[in-house]
């Protein structure tokens, strides 16, 4: 095994590090530098620069528009995007239903969906978890009822991430009752503006509505906009969790943060606390150990072997990871990290003029990201799948 890059890979690290400097709006990286909100026209206008580019498909093949990158490739680009203070690329499109439509969609319907995907016009997301049904995703009751060339869509999703500025979004829905629960959830692809489509903010402890309650109500849905075949979408659906939980893992954002740490704790003179410095150090140390495990992957994967099924366990490094940096960010600010109040800033209460800005983010960064060990199927549930499938006990 060879972690260390090539020649080859060092110049195209430079030649993304180069691109991005030229393309990602200073005002943006300001924003994610700072943990400052971030809009709808921020997170879109990114993903449509690198579209225009053709790198919002960075792990696609050349077959379906990406640039067919090598793994490590796709590593070195998430790498500089997130050290450059690029946002997040929303992952319900090119990450996640992408592979789901080129893997087990129809010609006919890669045609029709990828390009808007790749190229960041279309936003999607996703209609998994329901009340009552969130690790136990196998119990999901909205329901879609097969009615000529139209299926009749009832129901409701629940946490769904930025719906409210959904175009599409893709949902297991319940075809069939007989047999055990898995074998009876489809895959369809569902258009947002469609009738009886209702989109509901839960506005959370950070103050913000990034989820949201999501209902149907007999919405039609074309037939043609089945994935594969009806009653077959929890294998679809495993196919896609494997991108998600990898995607968690996020370690080149936790590099980032990282630093932004160092900082705060520099900036608010308390760096050289013996026990804070041991507890940077120690978070350093992981971030270090889950980059080298992704290494390890992507290294198996360059030379051809099997990597193990792993992704849940870098799901559960990876949330851990991003919510204790947020707690040692509290820390080190102490009692200038308090949650800013939207309400008492109306009223008039601005707090000390001199406070710093970006240290009004600090909890409700630390309140959002609680939330990490639990979406994309809970630490606990993904605990119990390592052990099954990678240490067979």
């Amino acid at each position: 095994m060879d972690l260390n890059f090539t020649a080859e890979e060092t110049a195209f690290r430079l030649e993304v590090r180069q691109w991005v400097a030229d393309h990602l709006p200073a005002a943006t990286s300001h924003k994610v530098r700072h943990g400052l909100r971030l809009s709808r026209d921020d997170l879109q206008g990114w993903a449509r620069i690198l579209g225009a580019r053709g790198w919002l498909a960075a792990g696609w093949p050349r077959e379906f528009g990406g640039p067919g990158w090598s793994a490590i490739q796709k590593h070195l680009f998430d790498e500089e995007c997130a050290l450059a203070g690029a946002p997040r690329i929303v992952p319900f499109g090119p990450v996640m239903v992408a592979p789901v439509i080129m893997a087990f969609g129809s010609p006919e319907q890669q045609r029709r969906f990828l390009p808007g995907i790749a190229s960041g016009e279309v936003w999607w997301s996703q209609g998994y978890s329901e009340p009552g049904s969130g690790s136990d995703l196998a119990s999901l009751k909205c329901r879609a009822e097969r009615r000529g060339d139209v299926y009749i869509v009832n129901g409701q999703k629940t946490w769904t991430t930025l719906a409210q500025h959904g175009d599409w979004i893709f949902c297991l829905v319940r075809t069939s009752s007989e047999g055990k629960p898995q074998t009876g959830i489809s895959f369809l692809l569902i258009d947002m503006k469609s009738p009886g489509v209702t989109v509901r903010p839960i506005v959370l402890m950070d103050g913000e509505p990034e989820v949201n309650e999501v209902f149907f109500d007999g919405v039609e849905v074309p037939a043609a906009n089945l994935i594969g075949e009806e009653n077959k979408g929890w294998t679809y659906a495993k196919h896609l969790l494997a991108h998600e939980r990898t995607n968690i893992a996020d370690i080149n954002r936790a590099k980032r943060e990282l630093e932004r740490l160092k900082l705060v704790a520099k900036a608010e003179g308390v760096y050289d606390h013996g026990r804070l410095r041991d507890q940077i150090a120690l978070l350093e140390v992981d971030i270090v150990a889950l980059e080298m495990l992704v290494l390890r992957v992507i290294s198996a994967e360059k030379s051809g072997q099997q990597s193990l099924d792993i992704a849940g366990l870098l799901k559960i490094r990876g949330s851990e990871i991003q919510q204790r940096y947020a707690e040692l960010m509290m820390l080190a600010a102490g009692p200038l990290a308090r949650a800013r109040i939207d309400e008492a800033m109306e009223a008039g209460w601005q707090g000390d003029l001199a406070f710093p800005a970006s240290l009004l983010t600090l909890a409700p960064t630390y309140f959002n990201l609680r939330k990490t060990t639990i979406y994309g199927g809970s630490n606990e549930v993904q605990r119990n799948i390592v052990a099954q499938t990678v240490l067979g006990s």
